[in-house]
């Protein structure tokens, strides 16, 4: 098996890895299920149940989890006083929990001195998600914290492809016109073609998502096997679709997929959202899918795996390295988190 890199590497070429998928504790539980998308809606729900009481709830008879981000958007922009007052009631509440997230995340000694914060997952594609960070923000910086947050910048499903481009040496892209990518979520899993354009920049900032497929596990009930076969079908799809584009790709798969990722493609904890049982030591997905697709362009395949957030925030390493220590978290089923050190040439 080629080596370009270890999987869930500390140092990756352009920066290095502080801390990835943290579990702080506190009395109430894990800190980041304060601030996911289920927490939202059950603040969502919170101020319901008492309108729903006396017959008053703006959100009619609908239940929670049924409304939509695009429909909470459109009540926002659109709808009836009272409803939208409800939405922004609970932009509000849901600020103040990831304020207070954050503010427990940067007293962990890995986290310290925290510059900026870049946010992504799904959450963060709607208007009610953007307020809502932008809000985390102003209650930050009132409270004399002074940290950016940003919004990633590449739609969040396709920044979890993009990213997987960082994770290996430049010089394993030379000569190529993309990678396969592939991007697992506890609703998702997602597979790309990634073009780096590194004739147009040697940094990664004009790579694109060519293609990609989507497939919603979280729909349907299925076992783990079943879930790599399908992933497997959908790898072999697309690099078909680049041989008839023409497209030459890298023999190698970059992957991202939630947990704590051994150096051996193992998952150690955090996959409990995925379908089946993940972190057992007898199963290892990056061998998984090596032995499925071994050749990419007659070239051996080469597998390298990090954690999701990691990807995501990767994605955004053009316009985040001109800060020295940042982080990332995706607010999507859970929350996840890492804090990069950007590597300087001496």
């Amino acid at each position: 098996m080629p080596v370009i890199t270890e999987h869930g590497a500390k140092q990756l070429p352009s920066v290095e890895i502080d801390s990835y998928n943290l579990e702080i504790r506190d009395e109430e539980g894990f800190v980041g299920d304060r601030a996911s998308r289920a927490a939202f809606a059950n603040i969502i729900e919170e101020w319901r149940e008492p309108l729903r009481k006396i017959g008053a709830d703006p959100l009619g008879d609908q239940p929670t989890e049924d409304v939509s981000k695009q429909e909470l958007d459109a009540i926002l922009k659109d709808g009836d006083p009272e409803a939208a007052g409800l939405v922004h009631s609970a932009i509000e509440a849901f600020a103040k929990e990831l304020e207070r997230v954050i503010r427990r995340f940067l007293k962990v000694a890995s986290w310290r001195d925290t510059e900026a914060i870049v946010i992504g997952g799904g959450f963060r594609q709607s208007r009610v998600g953007e307020l809502a960070i932008g809000r985390t923000e102003m209650l930050l910086k009132a409270g004399e914290v002074p940290i950016e947050l940003e919004l990633i910048r590449n739609h969040p499903d396709e920044a979890g492809l993009i990213g997987a481009a960082h994770l290996m040496p430049s010089w394993t892209l030379e000569g190529f016109d993309g990678i396969l990518a592939v991007d697992i979520g506890g609703t998702n899993i997602r597979a790309g073609v990634v073009e780096t354009n590194l004739r147009k920049s040697k940094k990664l900032d004009k790579a694109k998502v060519w293609q990609s497929e989507l497939w919603r596990h979280g729909d349907e009930k299925t076992k783990r096997d079943e879930a790599v076969e399908r992933l497997v079908d959908m790898l072999r799809d697309l690099i078909k679709k680049t041989e008839k584009a023409k497209l030459n790709l890298a023999p190698v798969i970059g992957v991202g997929c939630p947990g704590l990722i051994r150096p051996d493609g193992s998952i150690e904890t955090g996959a409990q959202n995925l379908p089946g049982n993940w972190e057992t030591k007898s199963f290892n997905l990056a061998s998984a899918i090596r032995e499925a697709i071994p050749e990419i362009g007659k070239h051996e395949t080469a597998v390298v795996m990090h954690n999701d957030a990691v990807v995501q925030g990767l994605s955004e390493l053009p316009v985040m390295r001109t800060y020295d220590r940042w982080g990332a978290l995706t607010i999507g089923t859970g929350l996840g988190n890492v804090r990069f050190t950007t590597r300087r040439k001496s």
